[in-house]
């Protein structure tokens, strides 16, 4: 893989990373599916799958928009900027006033009502579409060429972040349960999509 190749796979490994491990209804889901060894295959498989079905629509849809009309990279960079930074905000005072973890939904006690919770969970929340598509999206134009490296490496990170989630839910279950943990991620998801958000600001 070439050097521009490579940091515009990393780049969307880290964006995706940032977005995905937000404290939320879904990841505490598939944390607690992973706590109790309840469907975790299928969980993770449909968090992971959707995520790649919406970045690729992101990139493709906010891509091909930029090619056909230069001047929609920078309105997209000052929206996608702005929104970065009111996210980042919004995680920094989660960092301030910390919350215990809640797994939200119906408990899954059959497959079926796993599977059927974690696709309402995934398709049926508006955030999603705002940062896997809209937010994604928008980034990942910036790469031009390379943004389907970009959202390669988004999907690679959905996908490591809710295997490790479902899988290893069982051993840090405890430590990512405490309020204290999901403190140190907000700071560090903060940091980013402030930092992120300044930088498509200045560069539109």
């Amino acid at each position: 893989m070439s050097s521009p190749a490579l940091a515009a796979a990393a780049a969307g490994f880290g964006t995706g990373l940032s977005l995905i491990v937000a404290i939320g209804a879904q990841n505490a889901f598939v944390l607690r599916q992973g706590i109790r060894r309840d469907a975790v295959l299928a969980v993770v498989g449909i968090c992971a799958l959707s995520d790649t079905v919406l970045i690729a629509l992101g990139v493709g849809g906010v891509g091909a928009l930029v090619v056909a009309w230069p001047g929609a990279l920078t309105a997209v960079g000052w929206i996608g900027g702005a929104f970065l930074i009111c996210y980042g905000v919004l995680a920094a005072r989660r960092v301030l006033r910390p919350g215990s973890l809640r797994a939200e939904g119906e408990a899954a006690g059959s497959r079926r009502r796993a599977v059927l919770t974690c696709l309402a969970l995934t398709w049926l929340n508006p955030h999603v579409y705002l940062d896997t598509v809209f937010l994604l999206g928008s980034v990942a134009a910036g790469h031009g060429p390379q943004r389907w490296t970009f959202g390669g490496g988004a999907a690679l990170a959905s996908l490591c972040w809710f295997t490790a989630l479902g899988f290893g839910a069982r051993l840090l279950g405890r430590f990512l349960a405490a309020p204290a943990a999901w403190r140190v991620l907000d700071a560090l998801v903060a940091a980013t999509m402030i930092t992120l958000g300044v930088t498509l600001l200045t560069r539109s």
